[in-house]
This record gives C-alpha cells, structure tokens and sequence, in this order.
C-alpha cells in the first residue's frame, strides 16, 4: 500500500469517527473537565478556591468511608447474584424447552422497566403495613417482616437483581449460543458427563461473556442512585447510604457541589481502576485457556 493510499484511508476513517469524537468530547471528556475544576472549589456558589482541601476532607470523612463500605457491599452482592443467576437462567433457557421464548422476554421485562417504576412498585411491595409481600406472608400464616428496616441492603440488593438478571440472561445466552457445538460433541467422545463439559467447556469459553457482564454489574452497582433514594432513602441509620446518595446530598441538600464534585471524581477513578483490573484479569484468563 503506497503512502498516499494510507494517507486517504487514515483521512476517511478520521471523518467516520469525528462525530463519536465530538459527541465523546462534549458529554463526557468536557463534563469530567468541569467536575475536577469545581473540585478546586468551595462555597455555596463554588467560587473560592481551596486546590486539593476537599479531596483530602473527603478521604478523612467517616461518612464518605462508610457510604463507599455500604456501596462495595451492594457493588459485590449484585454482581456476584447477576452472574450466578444469570447463568443458571440462560443454561435452563437455552435448553429446547416449551414456551423457552416467552419465558426469555417476561425475564427481561424487569429490566427494560424504568428504575422509577421499579423503585415505587418495590417500596409499596414492601411496605409493612399495607405491602403484598407481607400480605401473603399473613395468608401463608408467616409473620410480616420489617424488610426495609431489618435488612435494608438485602432488600436492596435483591430488588436490583429482579431488575437486572434478565439482562444478564440475554448476554450468557448470546455466548452459549456462541459456542461452537463441536467442543461439546467432543467432550461427549471422550466421555464427559454435563458437569465435566460445563466445567470444562462451557465456563472457559464463556470467560469473556463473564467478564463483561462483571464489569457491568460493578459499574451499574458503583453508580447506583435511583433505587436506595426512592425506596429506603439511605436509611435506616444509613444502612443504604450508597456512595453516589452520598454525593447527592452533598450537592444539593448542603448545596456544597465543590465537595461532591470530588467525592464524584474519587468515585471515578475508582470505578476507572477496577474496570482496568477486570479487563487485566479477563486477558490473563483468556492466554490461560
């Protein structure tokens, strides 16, 4: 290829990919830009500068401590629920069963929700007084549970991955139905029953199908605000204070947006770091098998 010819092809591809460069640069990279600029300052209209003051109170603050505790708790219990139920579900609906298809699209109905709906619908479900849950539980002869005040981040926890797993579902059966028949039909010569070739095969192959949906549950998890605010609003005693609730508050309930500007870039670099690590570890995996 002569340098001209490269130099057309590197031109054309530059005008294919200057809108997602432009969009990028406007909502994202400009936006973070102004986020660790307001990070610099204090006061209600975040107009005094104080350099790295609020980056260091946020590091020393008990309840930024906490709220970040809180947040990897929910972070891990969603990610590891989603991938274990998640799986279990695309293995039993990539099975030839009747009505598989059906099944698949009320499974992904949750998800496709709003998080506002599911979290209104989800507070009056579990409402003690006058919530279905606890109104079937008294038609089984089962006392009523406290479920937002007894164990708020369970709760939690749970509603996410009602909402969730569906779409888990749908990514692990896109890779079990991309994995080629021939390592199975292979395993079976030599012998392996259904949980040697699931050990063998089917989780090796789906390691980059896994690790996809990891790093997508964490970042979901790091970043939740919509569910704890609508229906425990951070409580009891701040029990479901996630980080981001945490940030919320800062901003506009102290109205101190210089603050929360850096809790949210703290939060930034680490949802950046443990992306990076997931990626790292999903590689190495990969060279392994």
């Amino acid at each position: 290829m002569t340098g001209g010819l490269q130099r057309r092809y590197a031109r054309t591809a530059l005008l294919f990919i200057t809108p997602a460069l432009v969009f990028f640069a406007l909502f994202f990279y400009l936006p973070i830009g102004n986020v660790l600029a307001t990070s610099t300052m204090t006061g209600v209209r975040a107009d005094q500068f104080v350099g790295l003051g609020n980056f260091s109170r946020a590091l020393a603050d008990p309840a930024v401590r906490h709220s970040f505790l809180v947040t990897v708790g929910f972070t891990l219990g969603v990610t590891v629920g989603a991938v274990v139920l998640g799986l279990a579900l695309a293995l039993l609906l990539n099975q030839n069963l009747r009505g598989r298809v059906l099944f698949r699209a009320l499974l992904l109905v949750p998800y496709l929700t709003s998080v506002v709906v599911v979290g209104l619908m989800w507070r009056n479900i579990l409402n003690p007084n006058f919530g279905i849950l606890n109104r079937l539980l008294g038609s089984l002869g089962l006392p009523a549970q406290n479920w937002l005040t007894e164990s708020p981040l369970l709760t939690l926890i749970g509603v996410q991955l009602w909402s969730q797993t569906g779409y888990v579902m749908v990514i692990f059966l896109a890779g079990l139905q991309g994995i080629p028949q021939m390592f199975h039909e292979a395993a079976l010569i030599d012998g392996a029953g259904a949980w040697r070739r699931f050990r063998h095969v089917t989780l090796p192959l789906l390691a980059p199908t896994t690790v996809f949906v990891s790093i997508m549950a964490v970042i979901g998890g790091l970043q939740m605000f919509g569910l704890p605010y609508l229906i425990t609003e951070g409580g009891p005693a701040g029990a479901t204070n996630l980080s981001i609730l945490h940030v919320y508050r800062a901003a506009f309930d102290e109205r101190n947006f210089g603050y929360a500007s850096a809790m949210s870039f703290l939060l930034l670099l680490v949802i950046v770091a443990v992306t990076v690590v997931q990626l790292r570890a999903g590689k190495k995996k990969e060279v392994t098998l």
